[in-house]
């Protein structure tokens, strides 16, 4: 089975974002905090989420935003097809939509995105791929997604 990312968006604050990652069968998710919402640090962080995984990577879907201007630099890079979400159509990346929900129990909207520590994404990228789903038969995203992986390549392993 390949491991399809898909549904990447971000949480916006003046001009800070999370940028938010998932993989549509697993729901594990991958988050990096950004300083600036530029396709430049957008593109970046996205690669640097991805890059471990490039041999999974098959697809990427977004959202219509600026902050996507680099999406043939980041195709290219993980040799991916990249697609994007009709305007005003969030269902179409309904996964990643649910996975937005769930940071925002980490991170809700009032908080100072500026404040956000490495620490506290990678936290939270802990607790919701370790976070049993009923969707999964109760099976976290980790376990999930490291079943994939193992099946894709079998000489992968996946820290915890």
């Amino acid at each position: 089975m390949p491991v399809t990312f898909a549904g990447i968006s971000g949480h916006v604050h003046r001009n800070t974002q999370l940028v938010t990652i998932n993989e549509r069968t697993s729901r594990y998710a991958l988050i990096a905090h950004v300083p600036f919402k530029t396709a430049e640090l957008v593109s970046q962080a996205m690669i640097a989420l991805l890059k471990p995984f490039s041999m999974c990577v098959h697809t990427l879907t977004t959202d219509n935003g600026r902050e996507f201007a680099q999406h043939e630099r980041i195709a290219a890079t993980l040799e991916a097809d990249f697609f994007f979400a009709h305007p005003y159509s969030s269902w179409e990346r309904g996964a990643n939509e649910n996975m937005n929900g769930l940071i925002r129990q980490f991170f809700p909207k009032k908080m100072a995105f500026e404040s956000i520590t490495t620490k506290d994404v990678e936290l939270a990228m802990y607790h919701l791929n370790h976070r049993p789903r009923k969707c999964l038969g109760y099976r976290t995203p980790h376990e999930v997604f490291r079943e994939q992986l193992q099946l894709h390549n079998p000489s992968v392993a996946l820290q915890t």
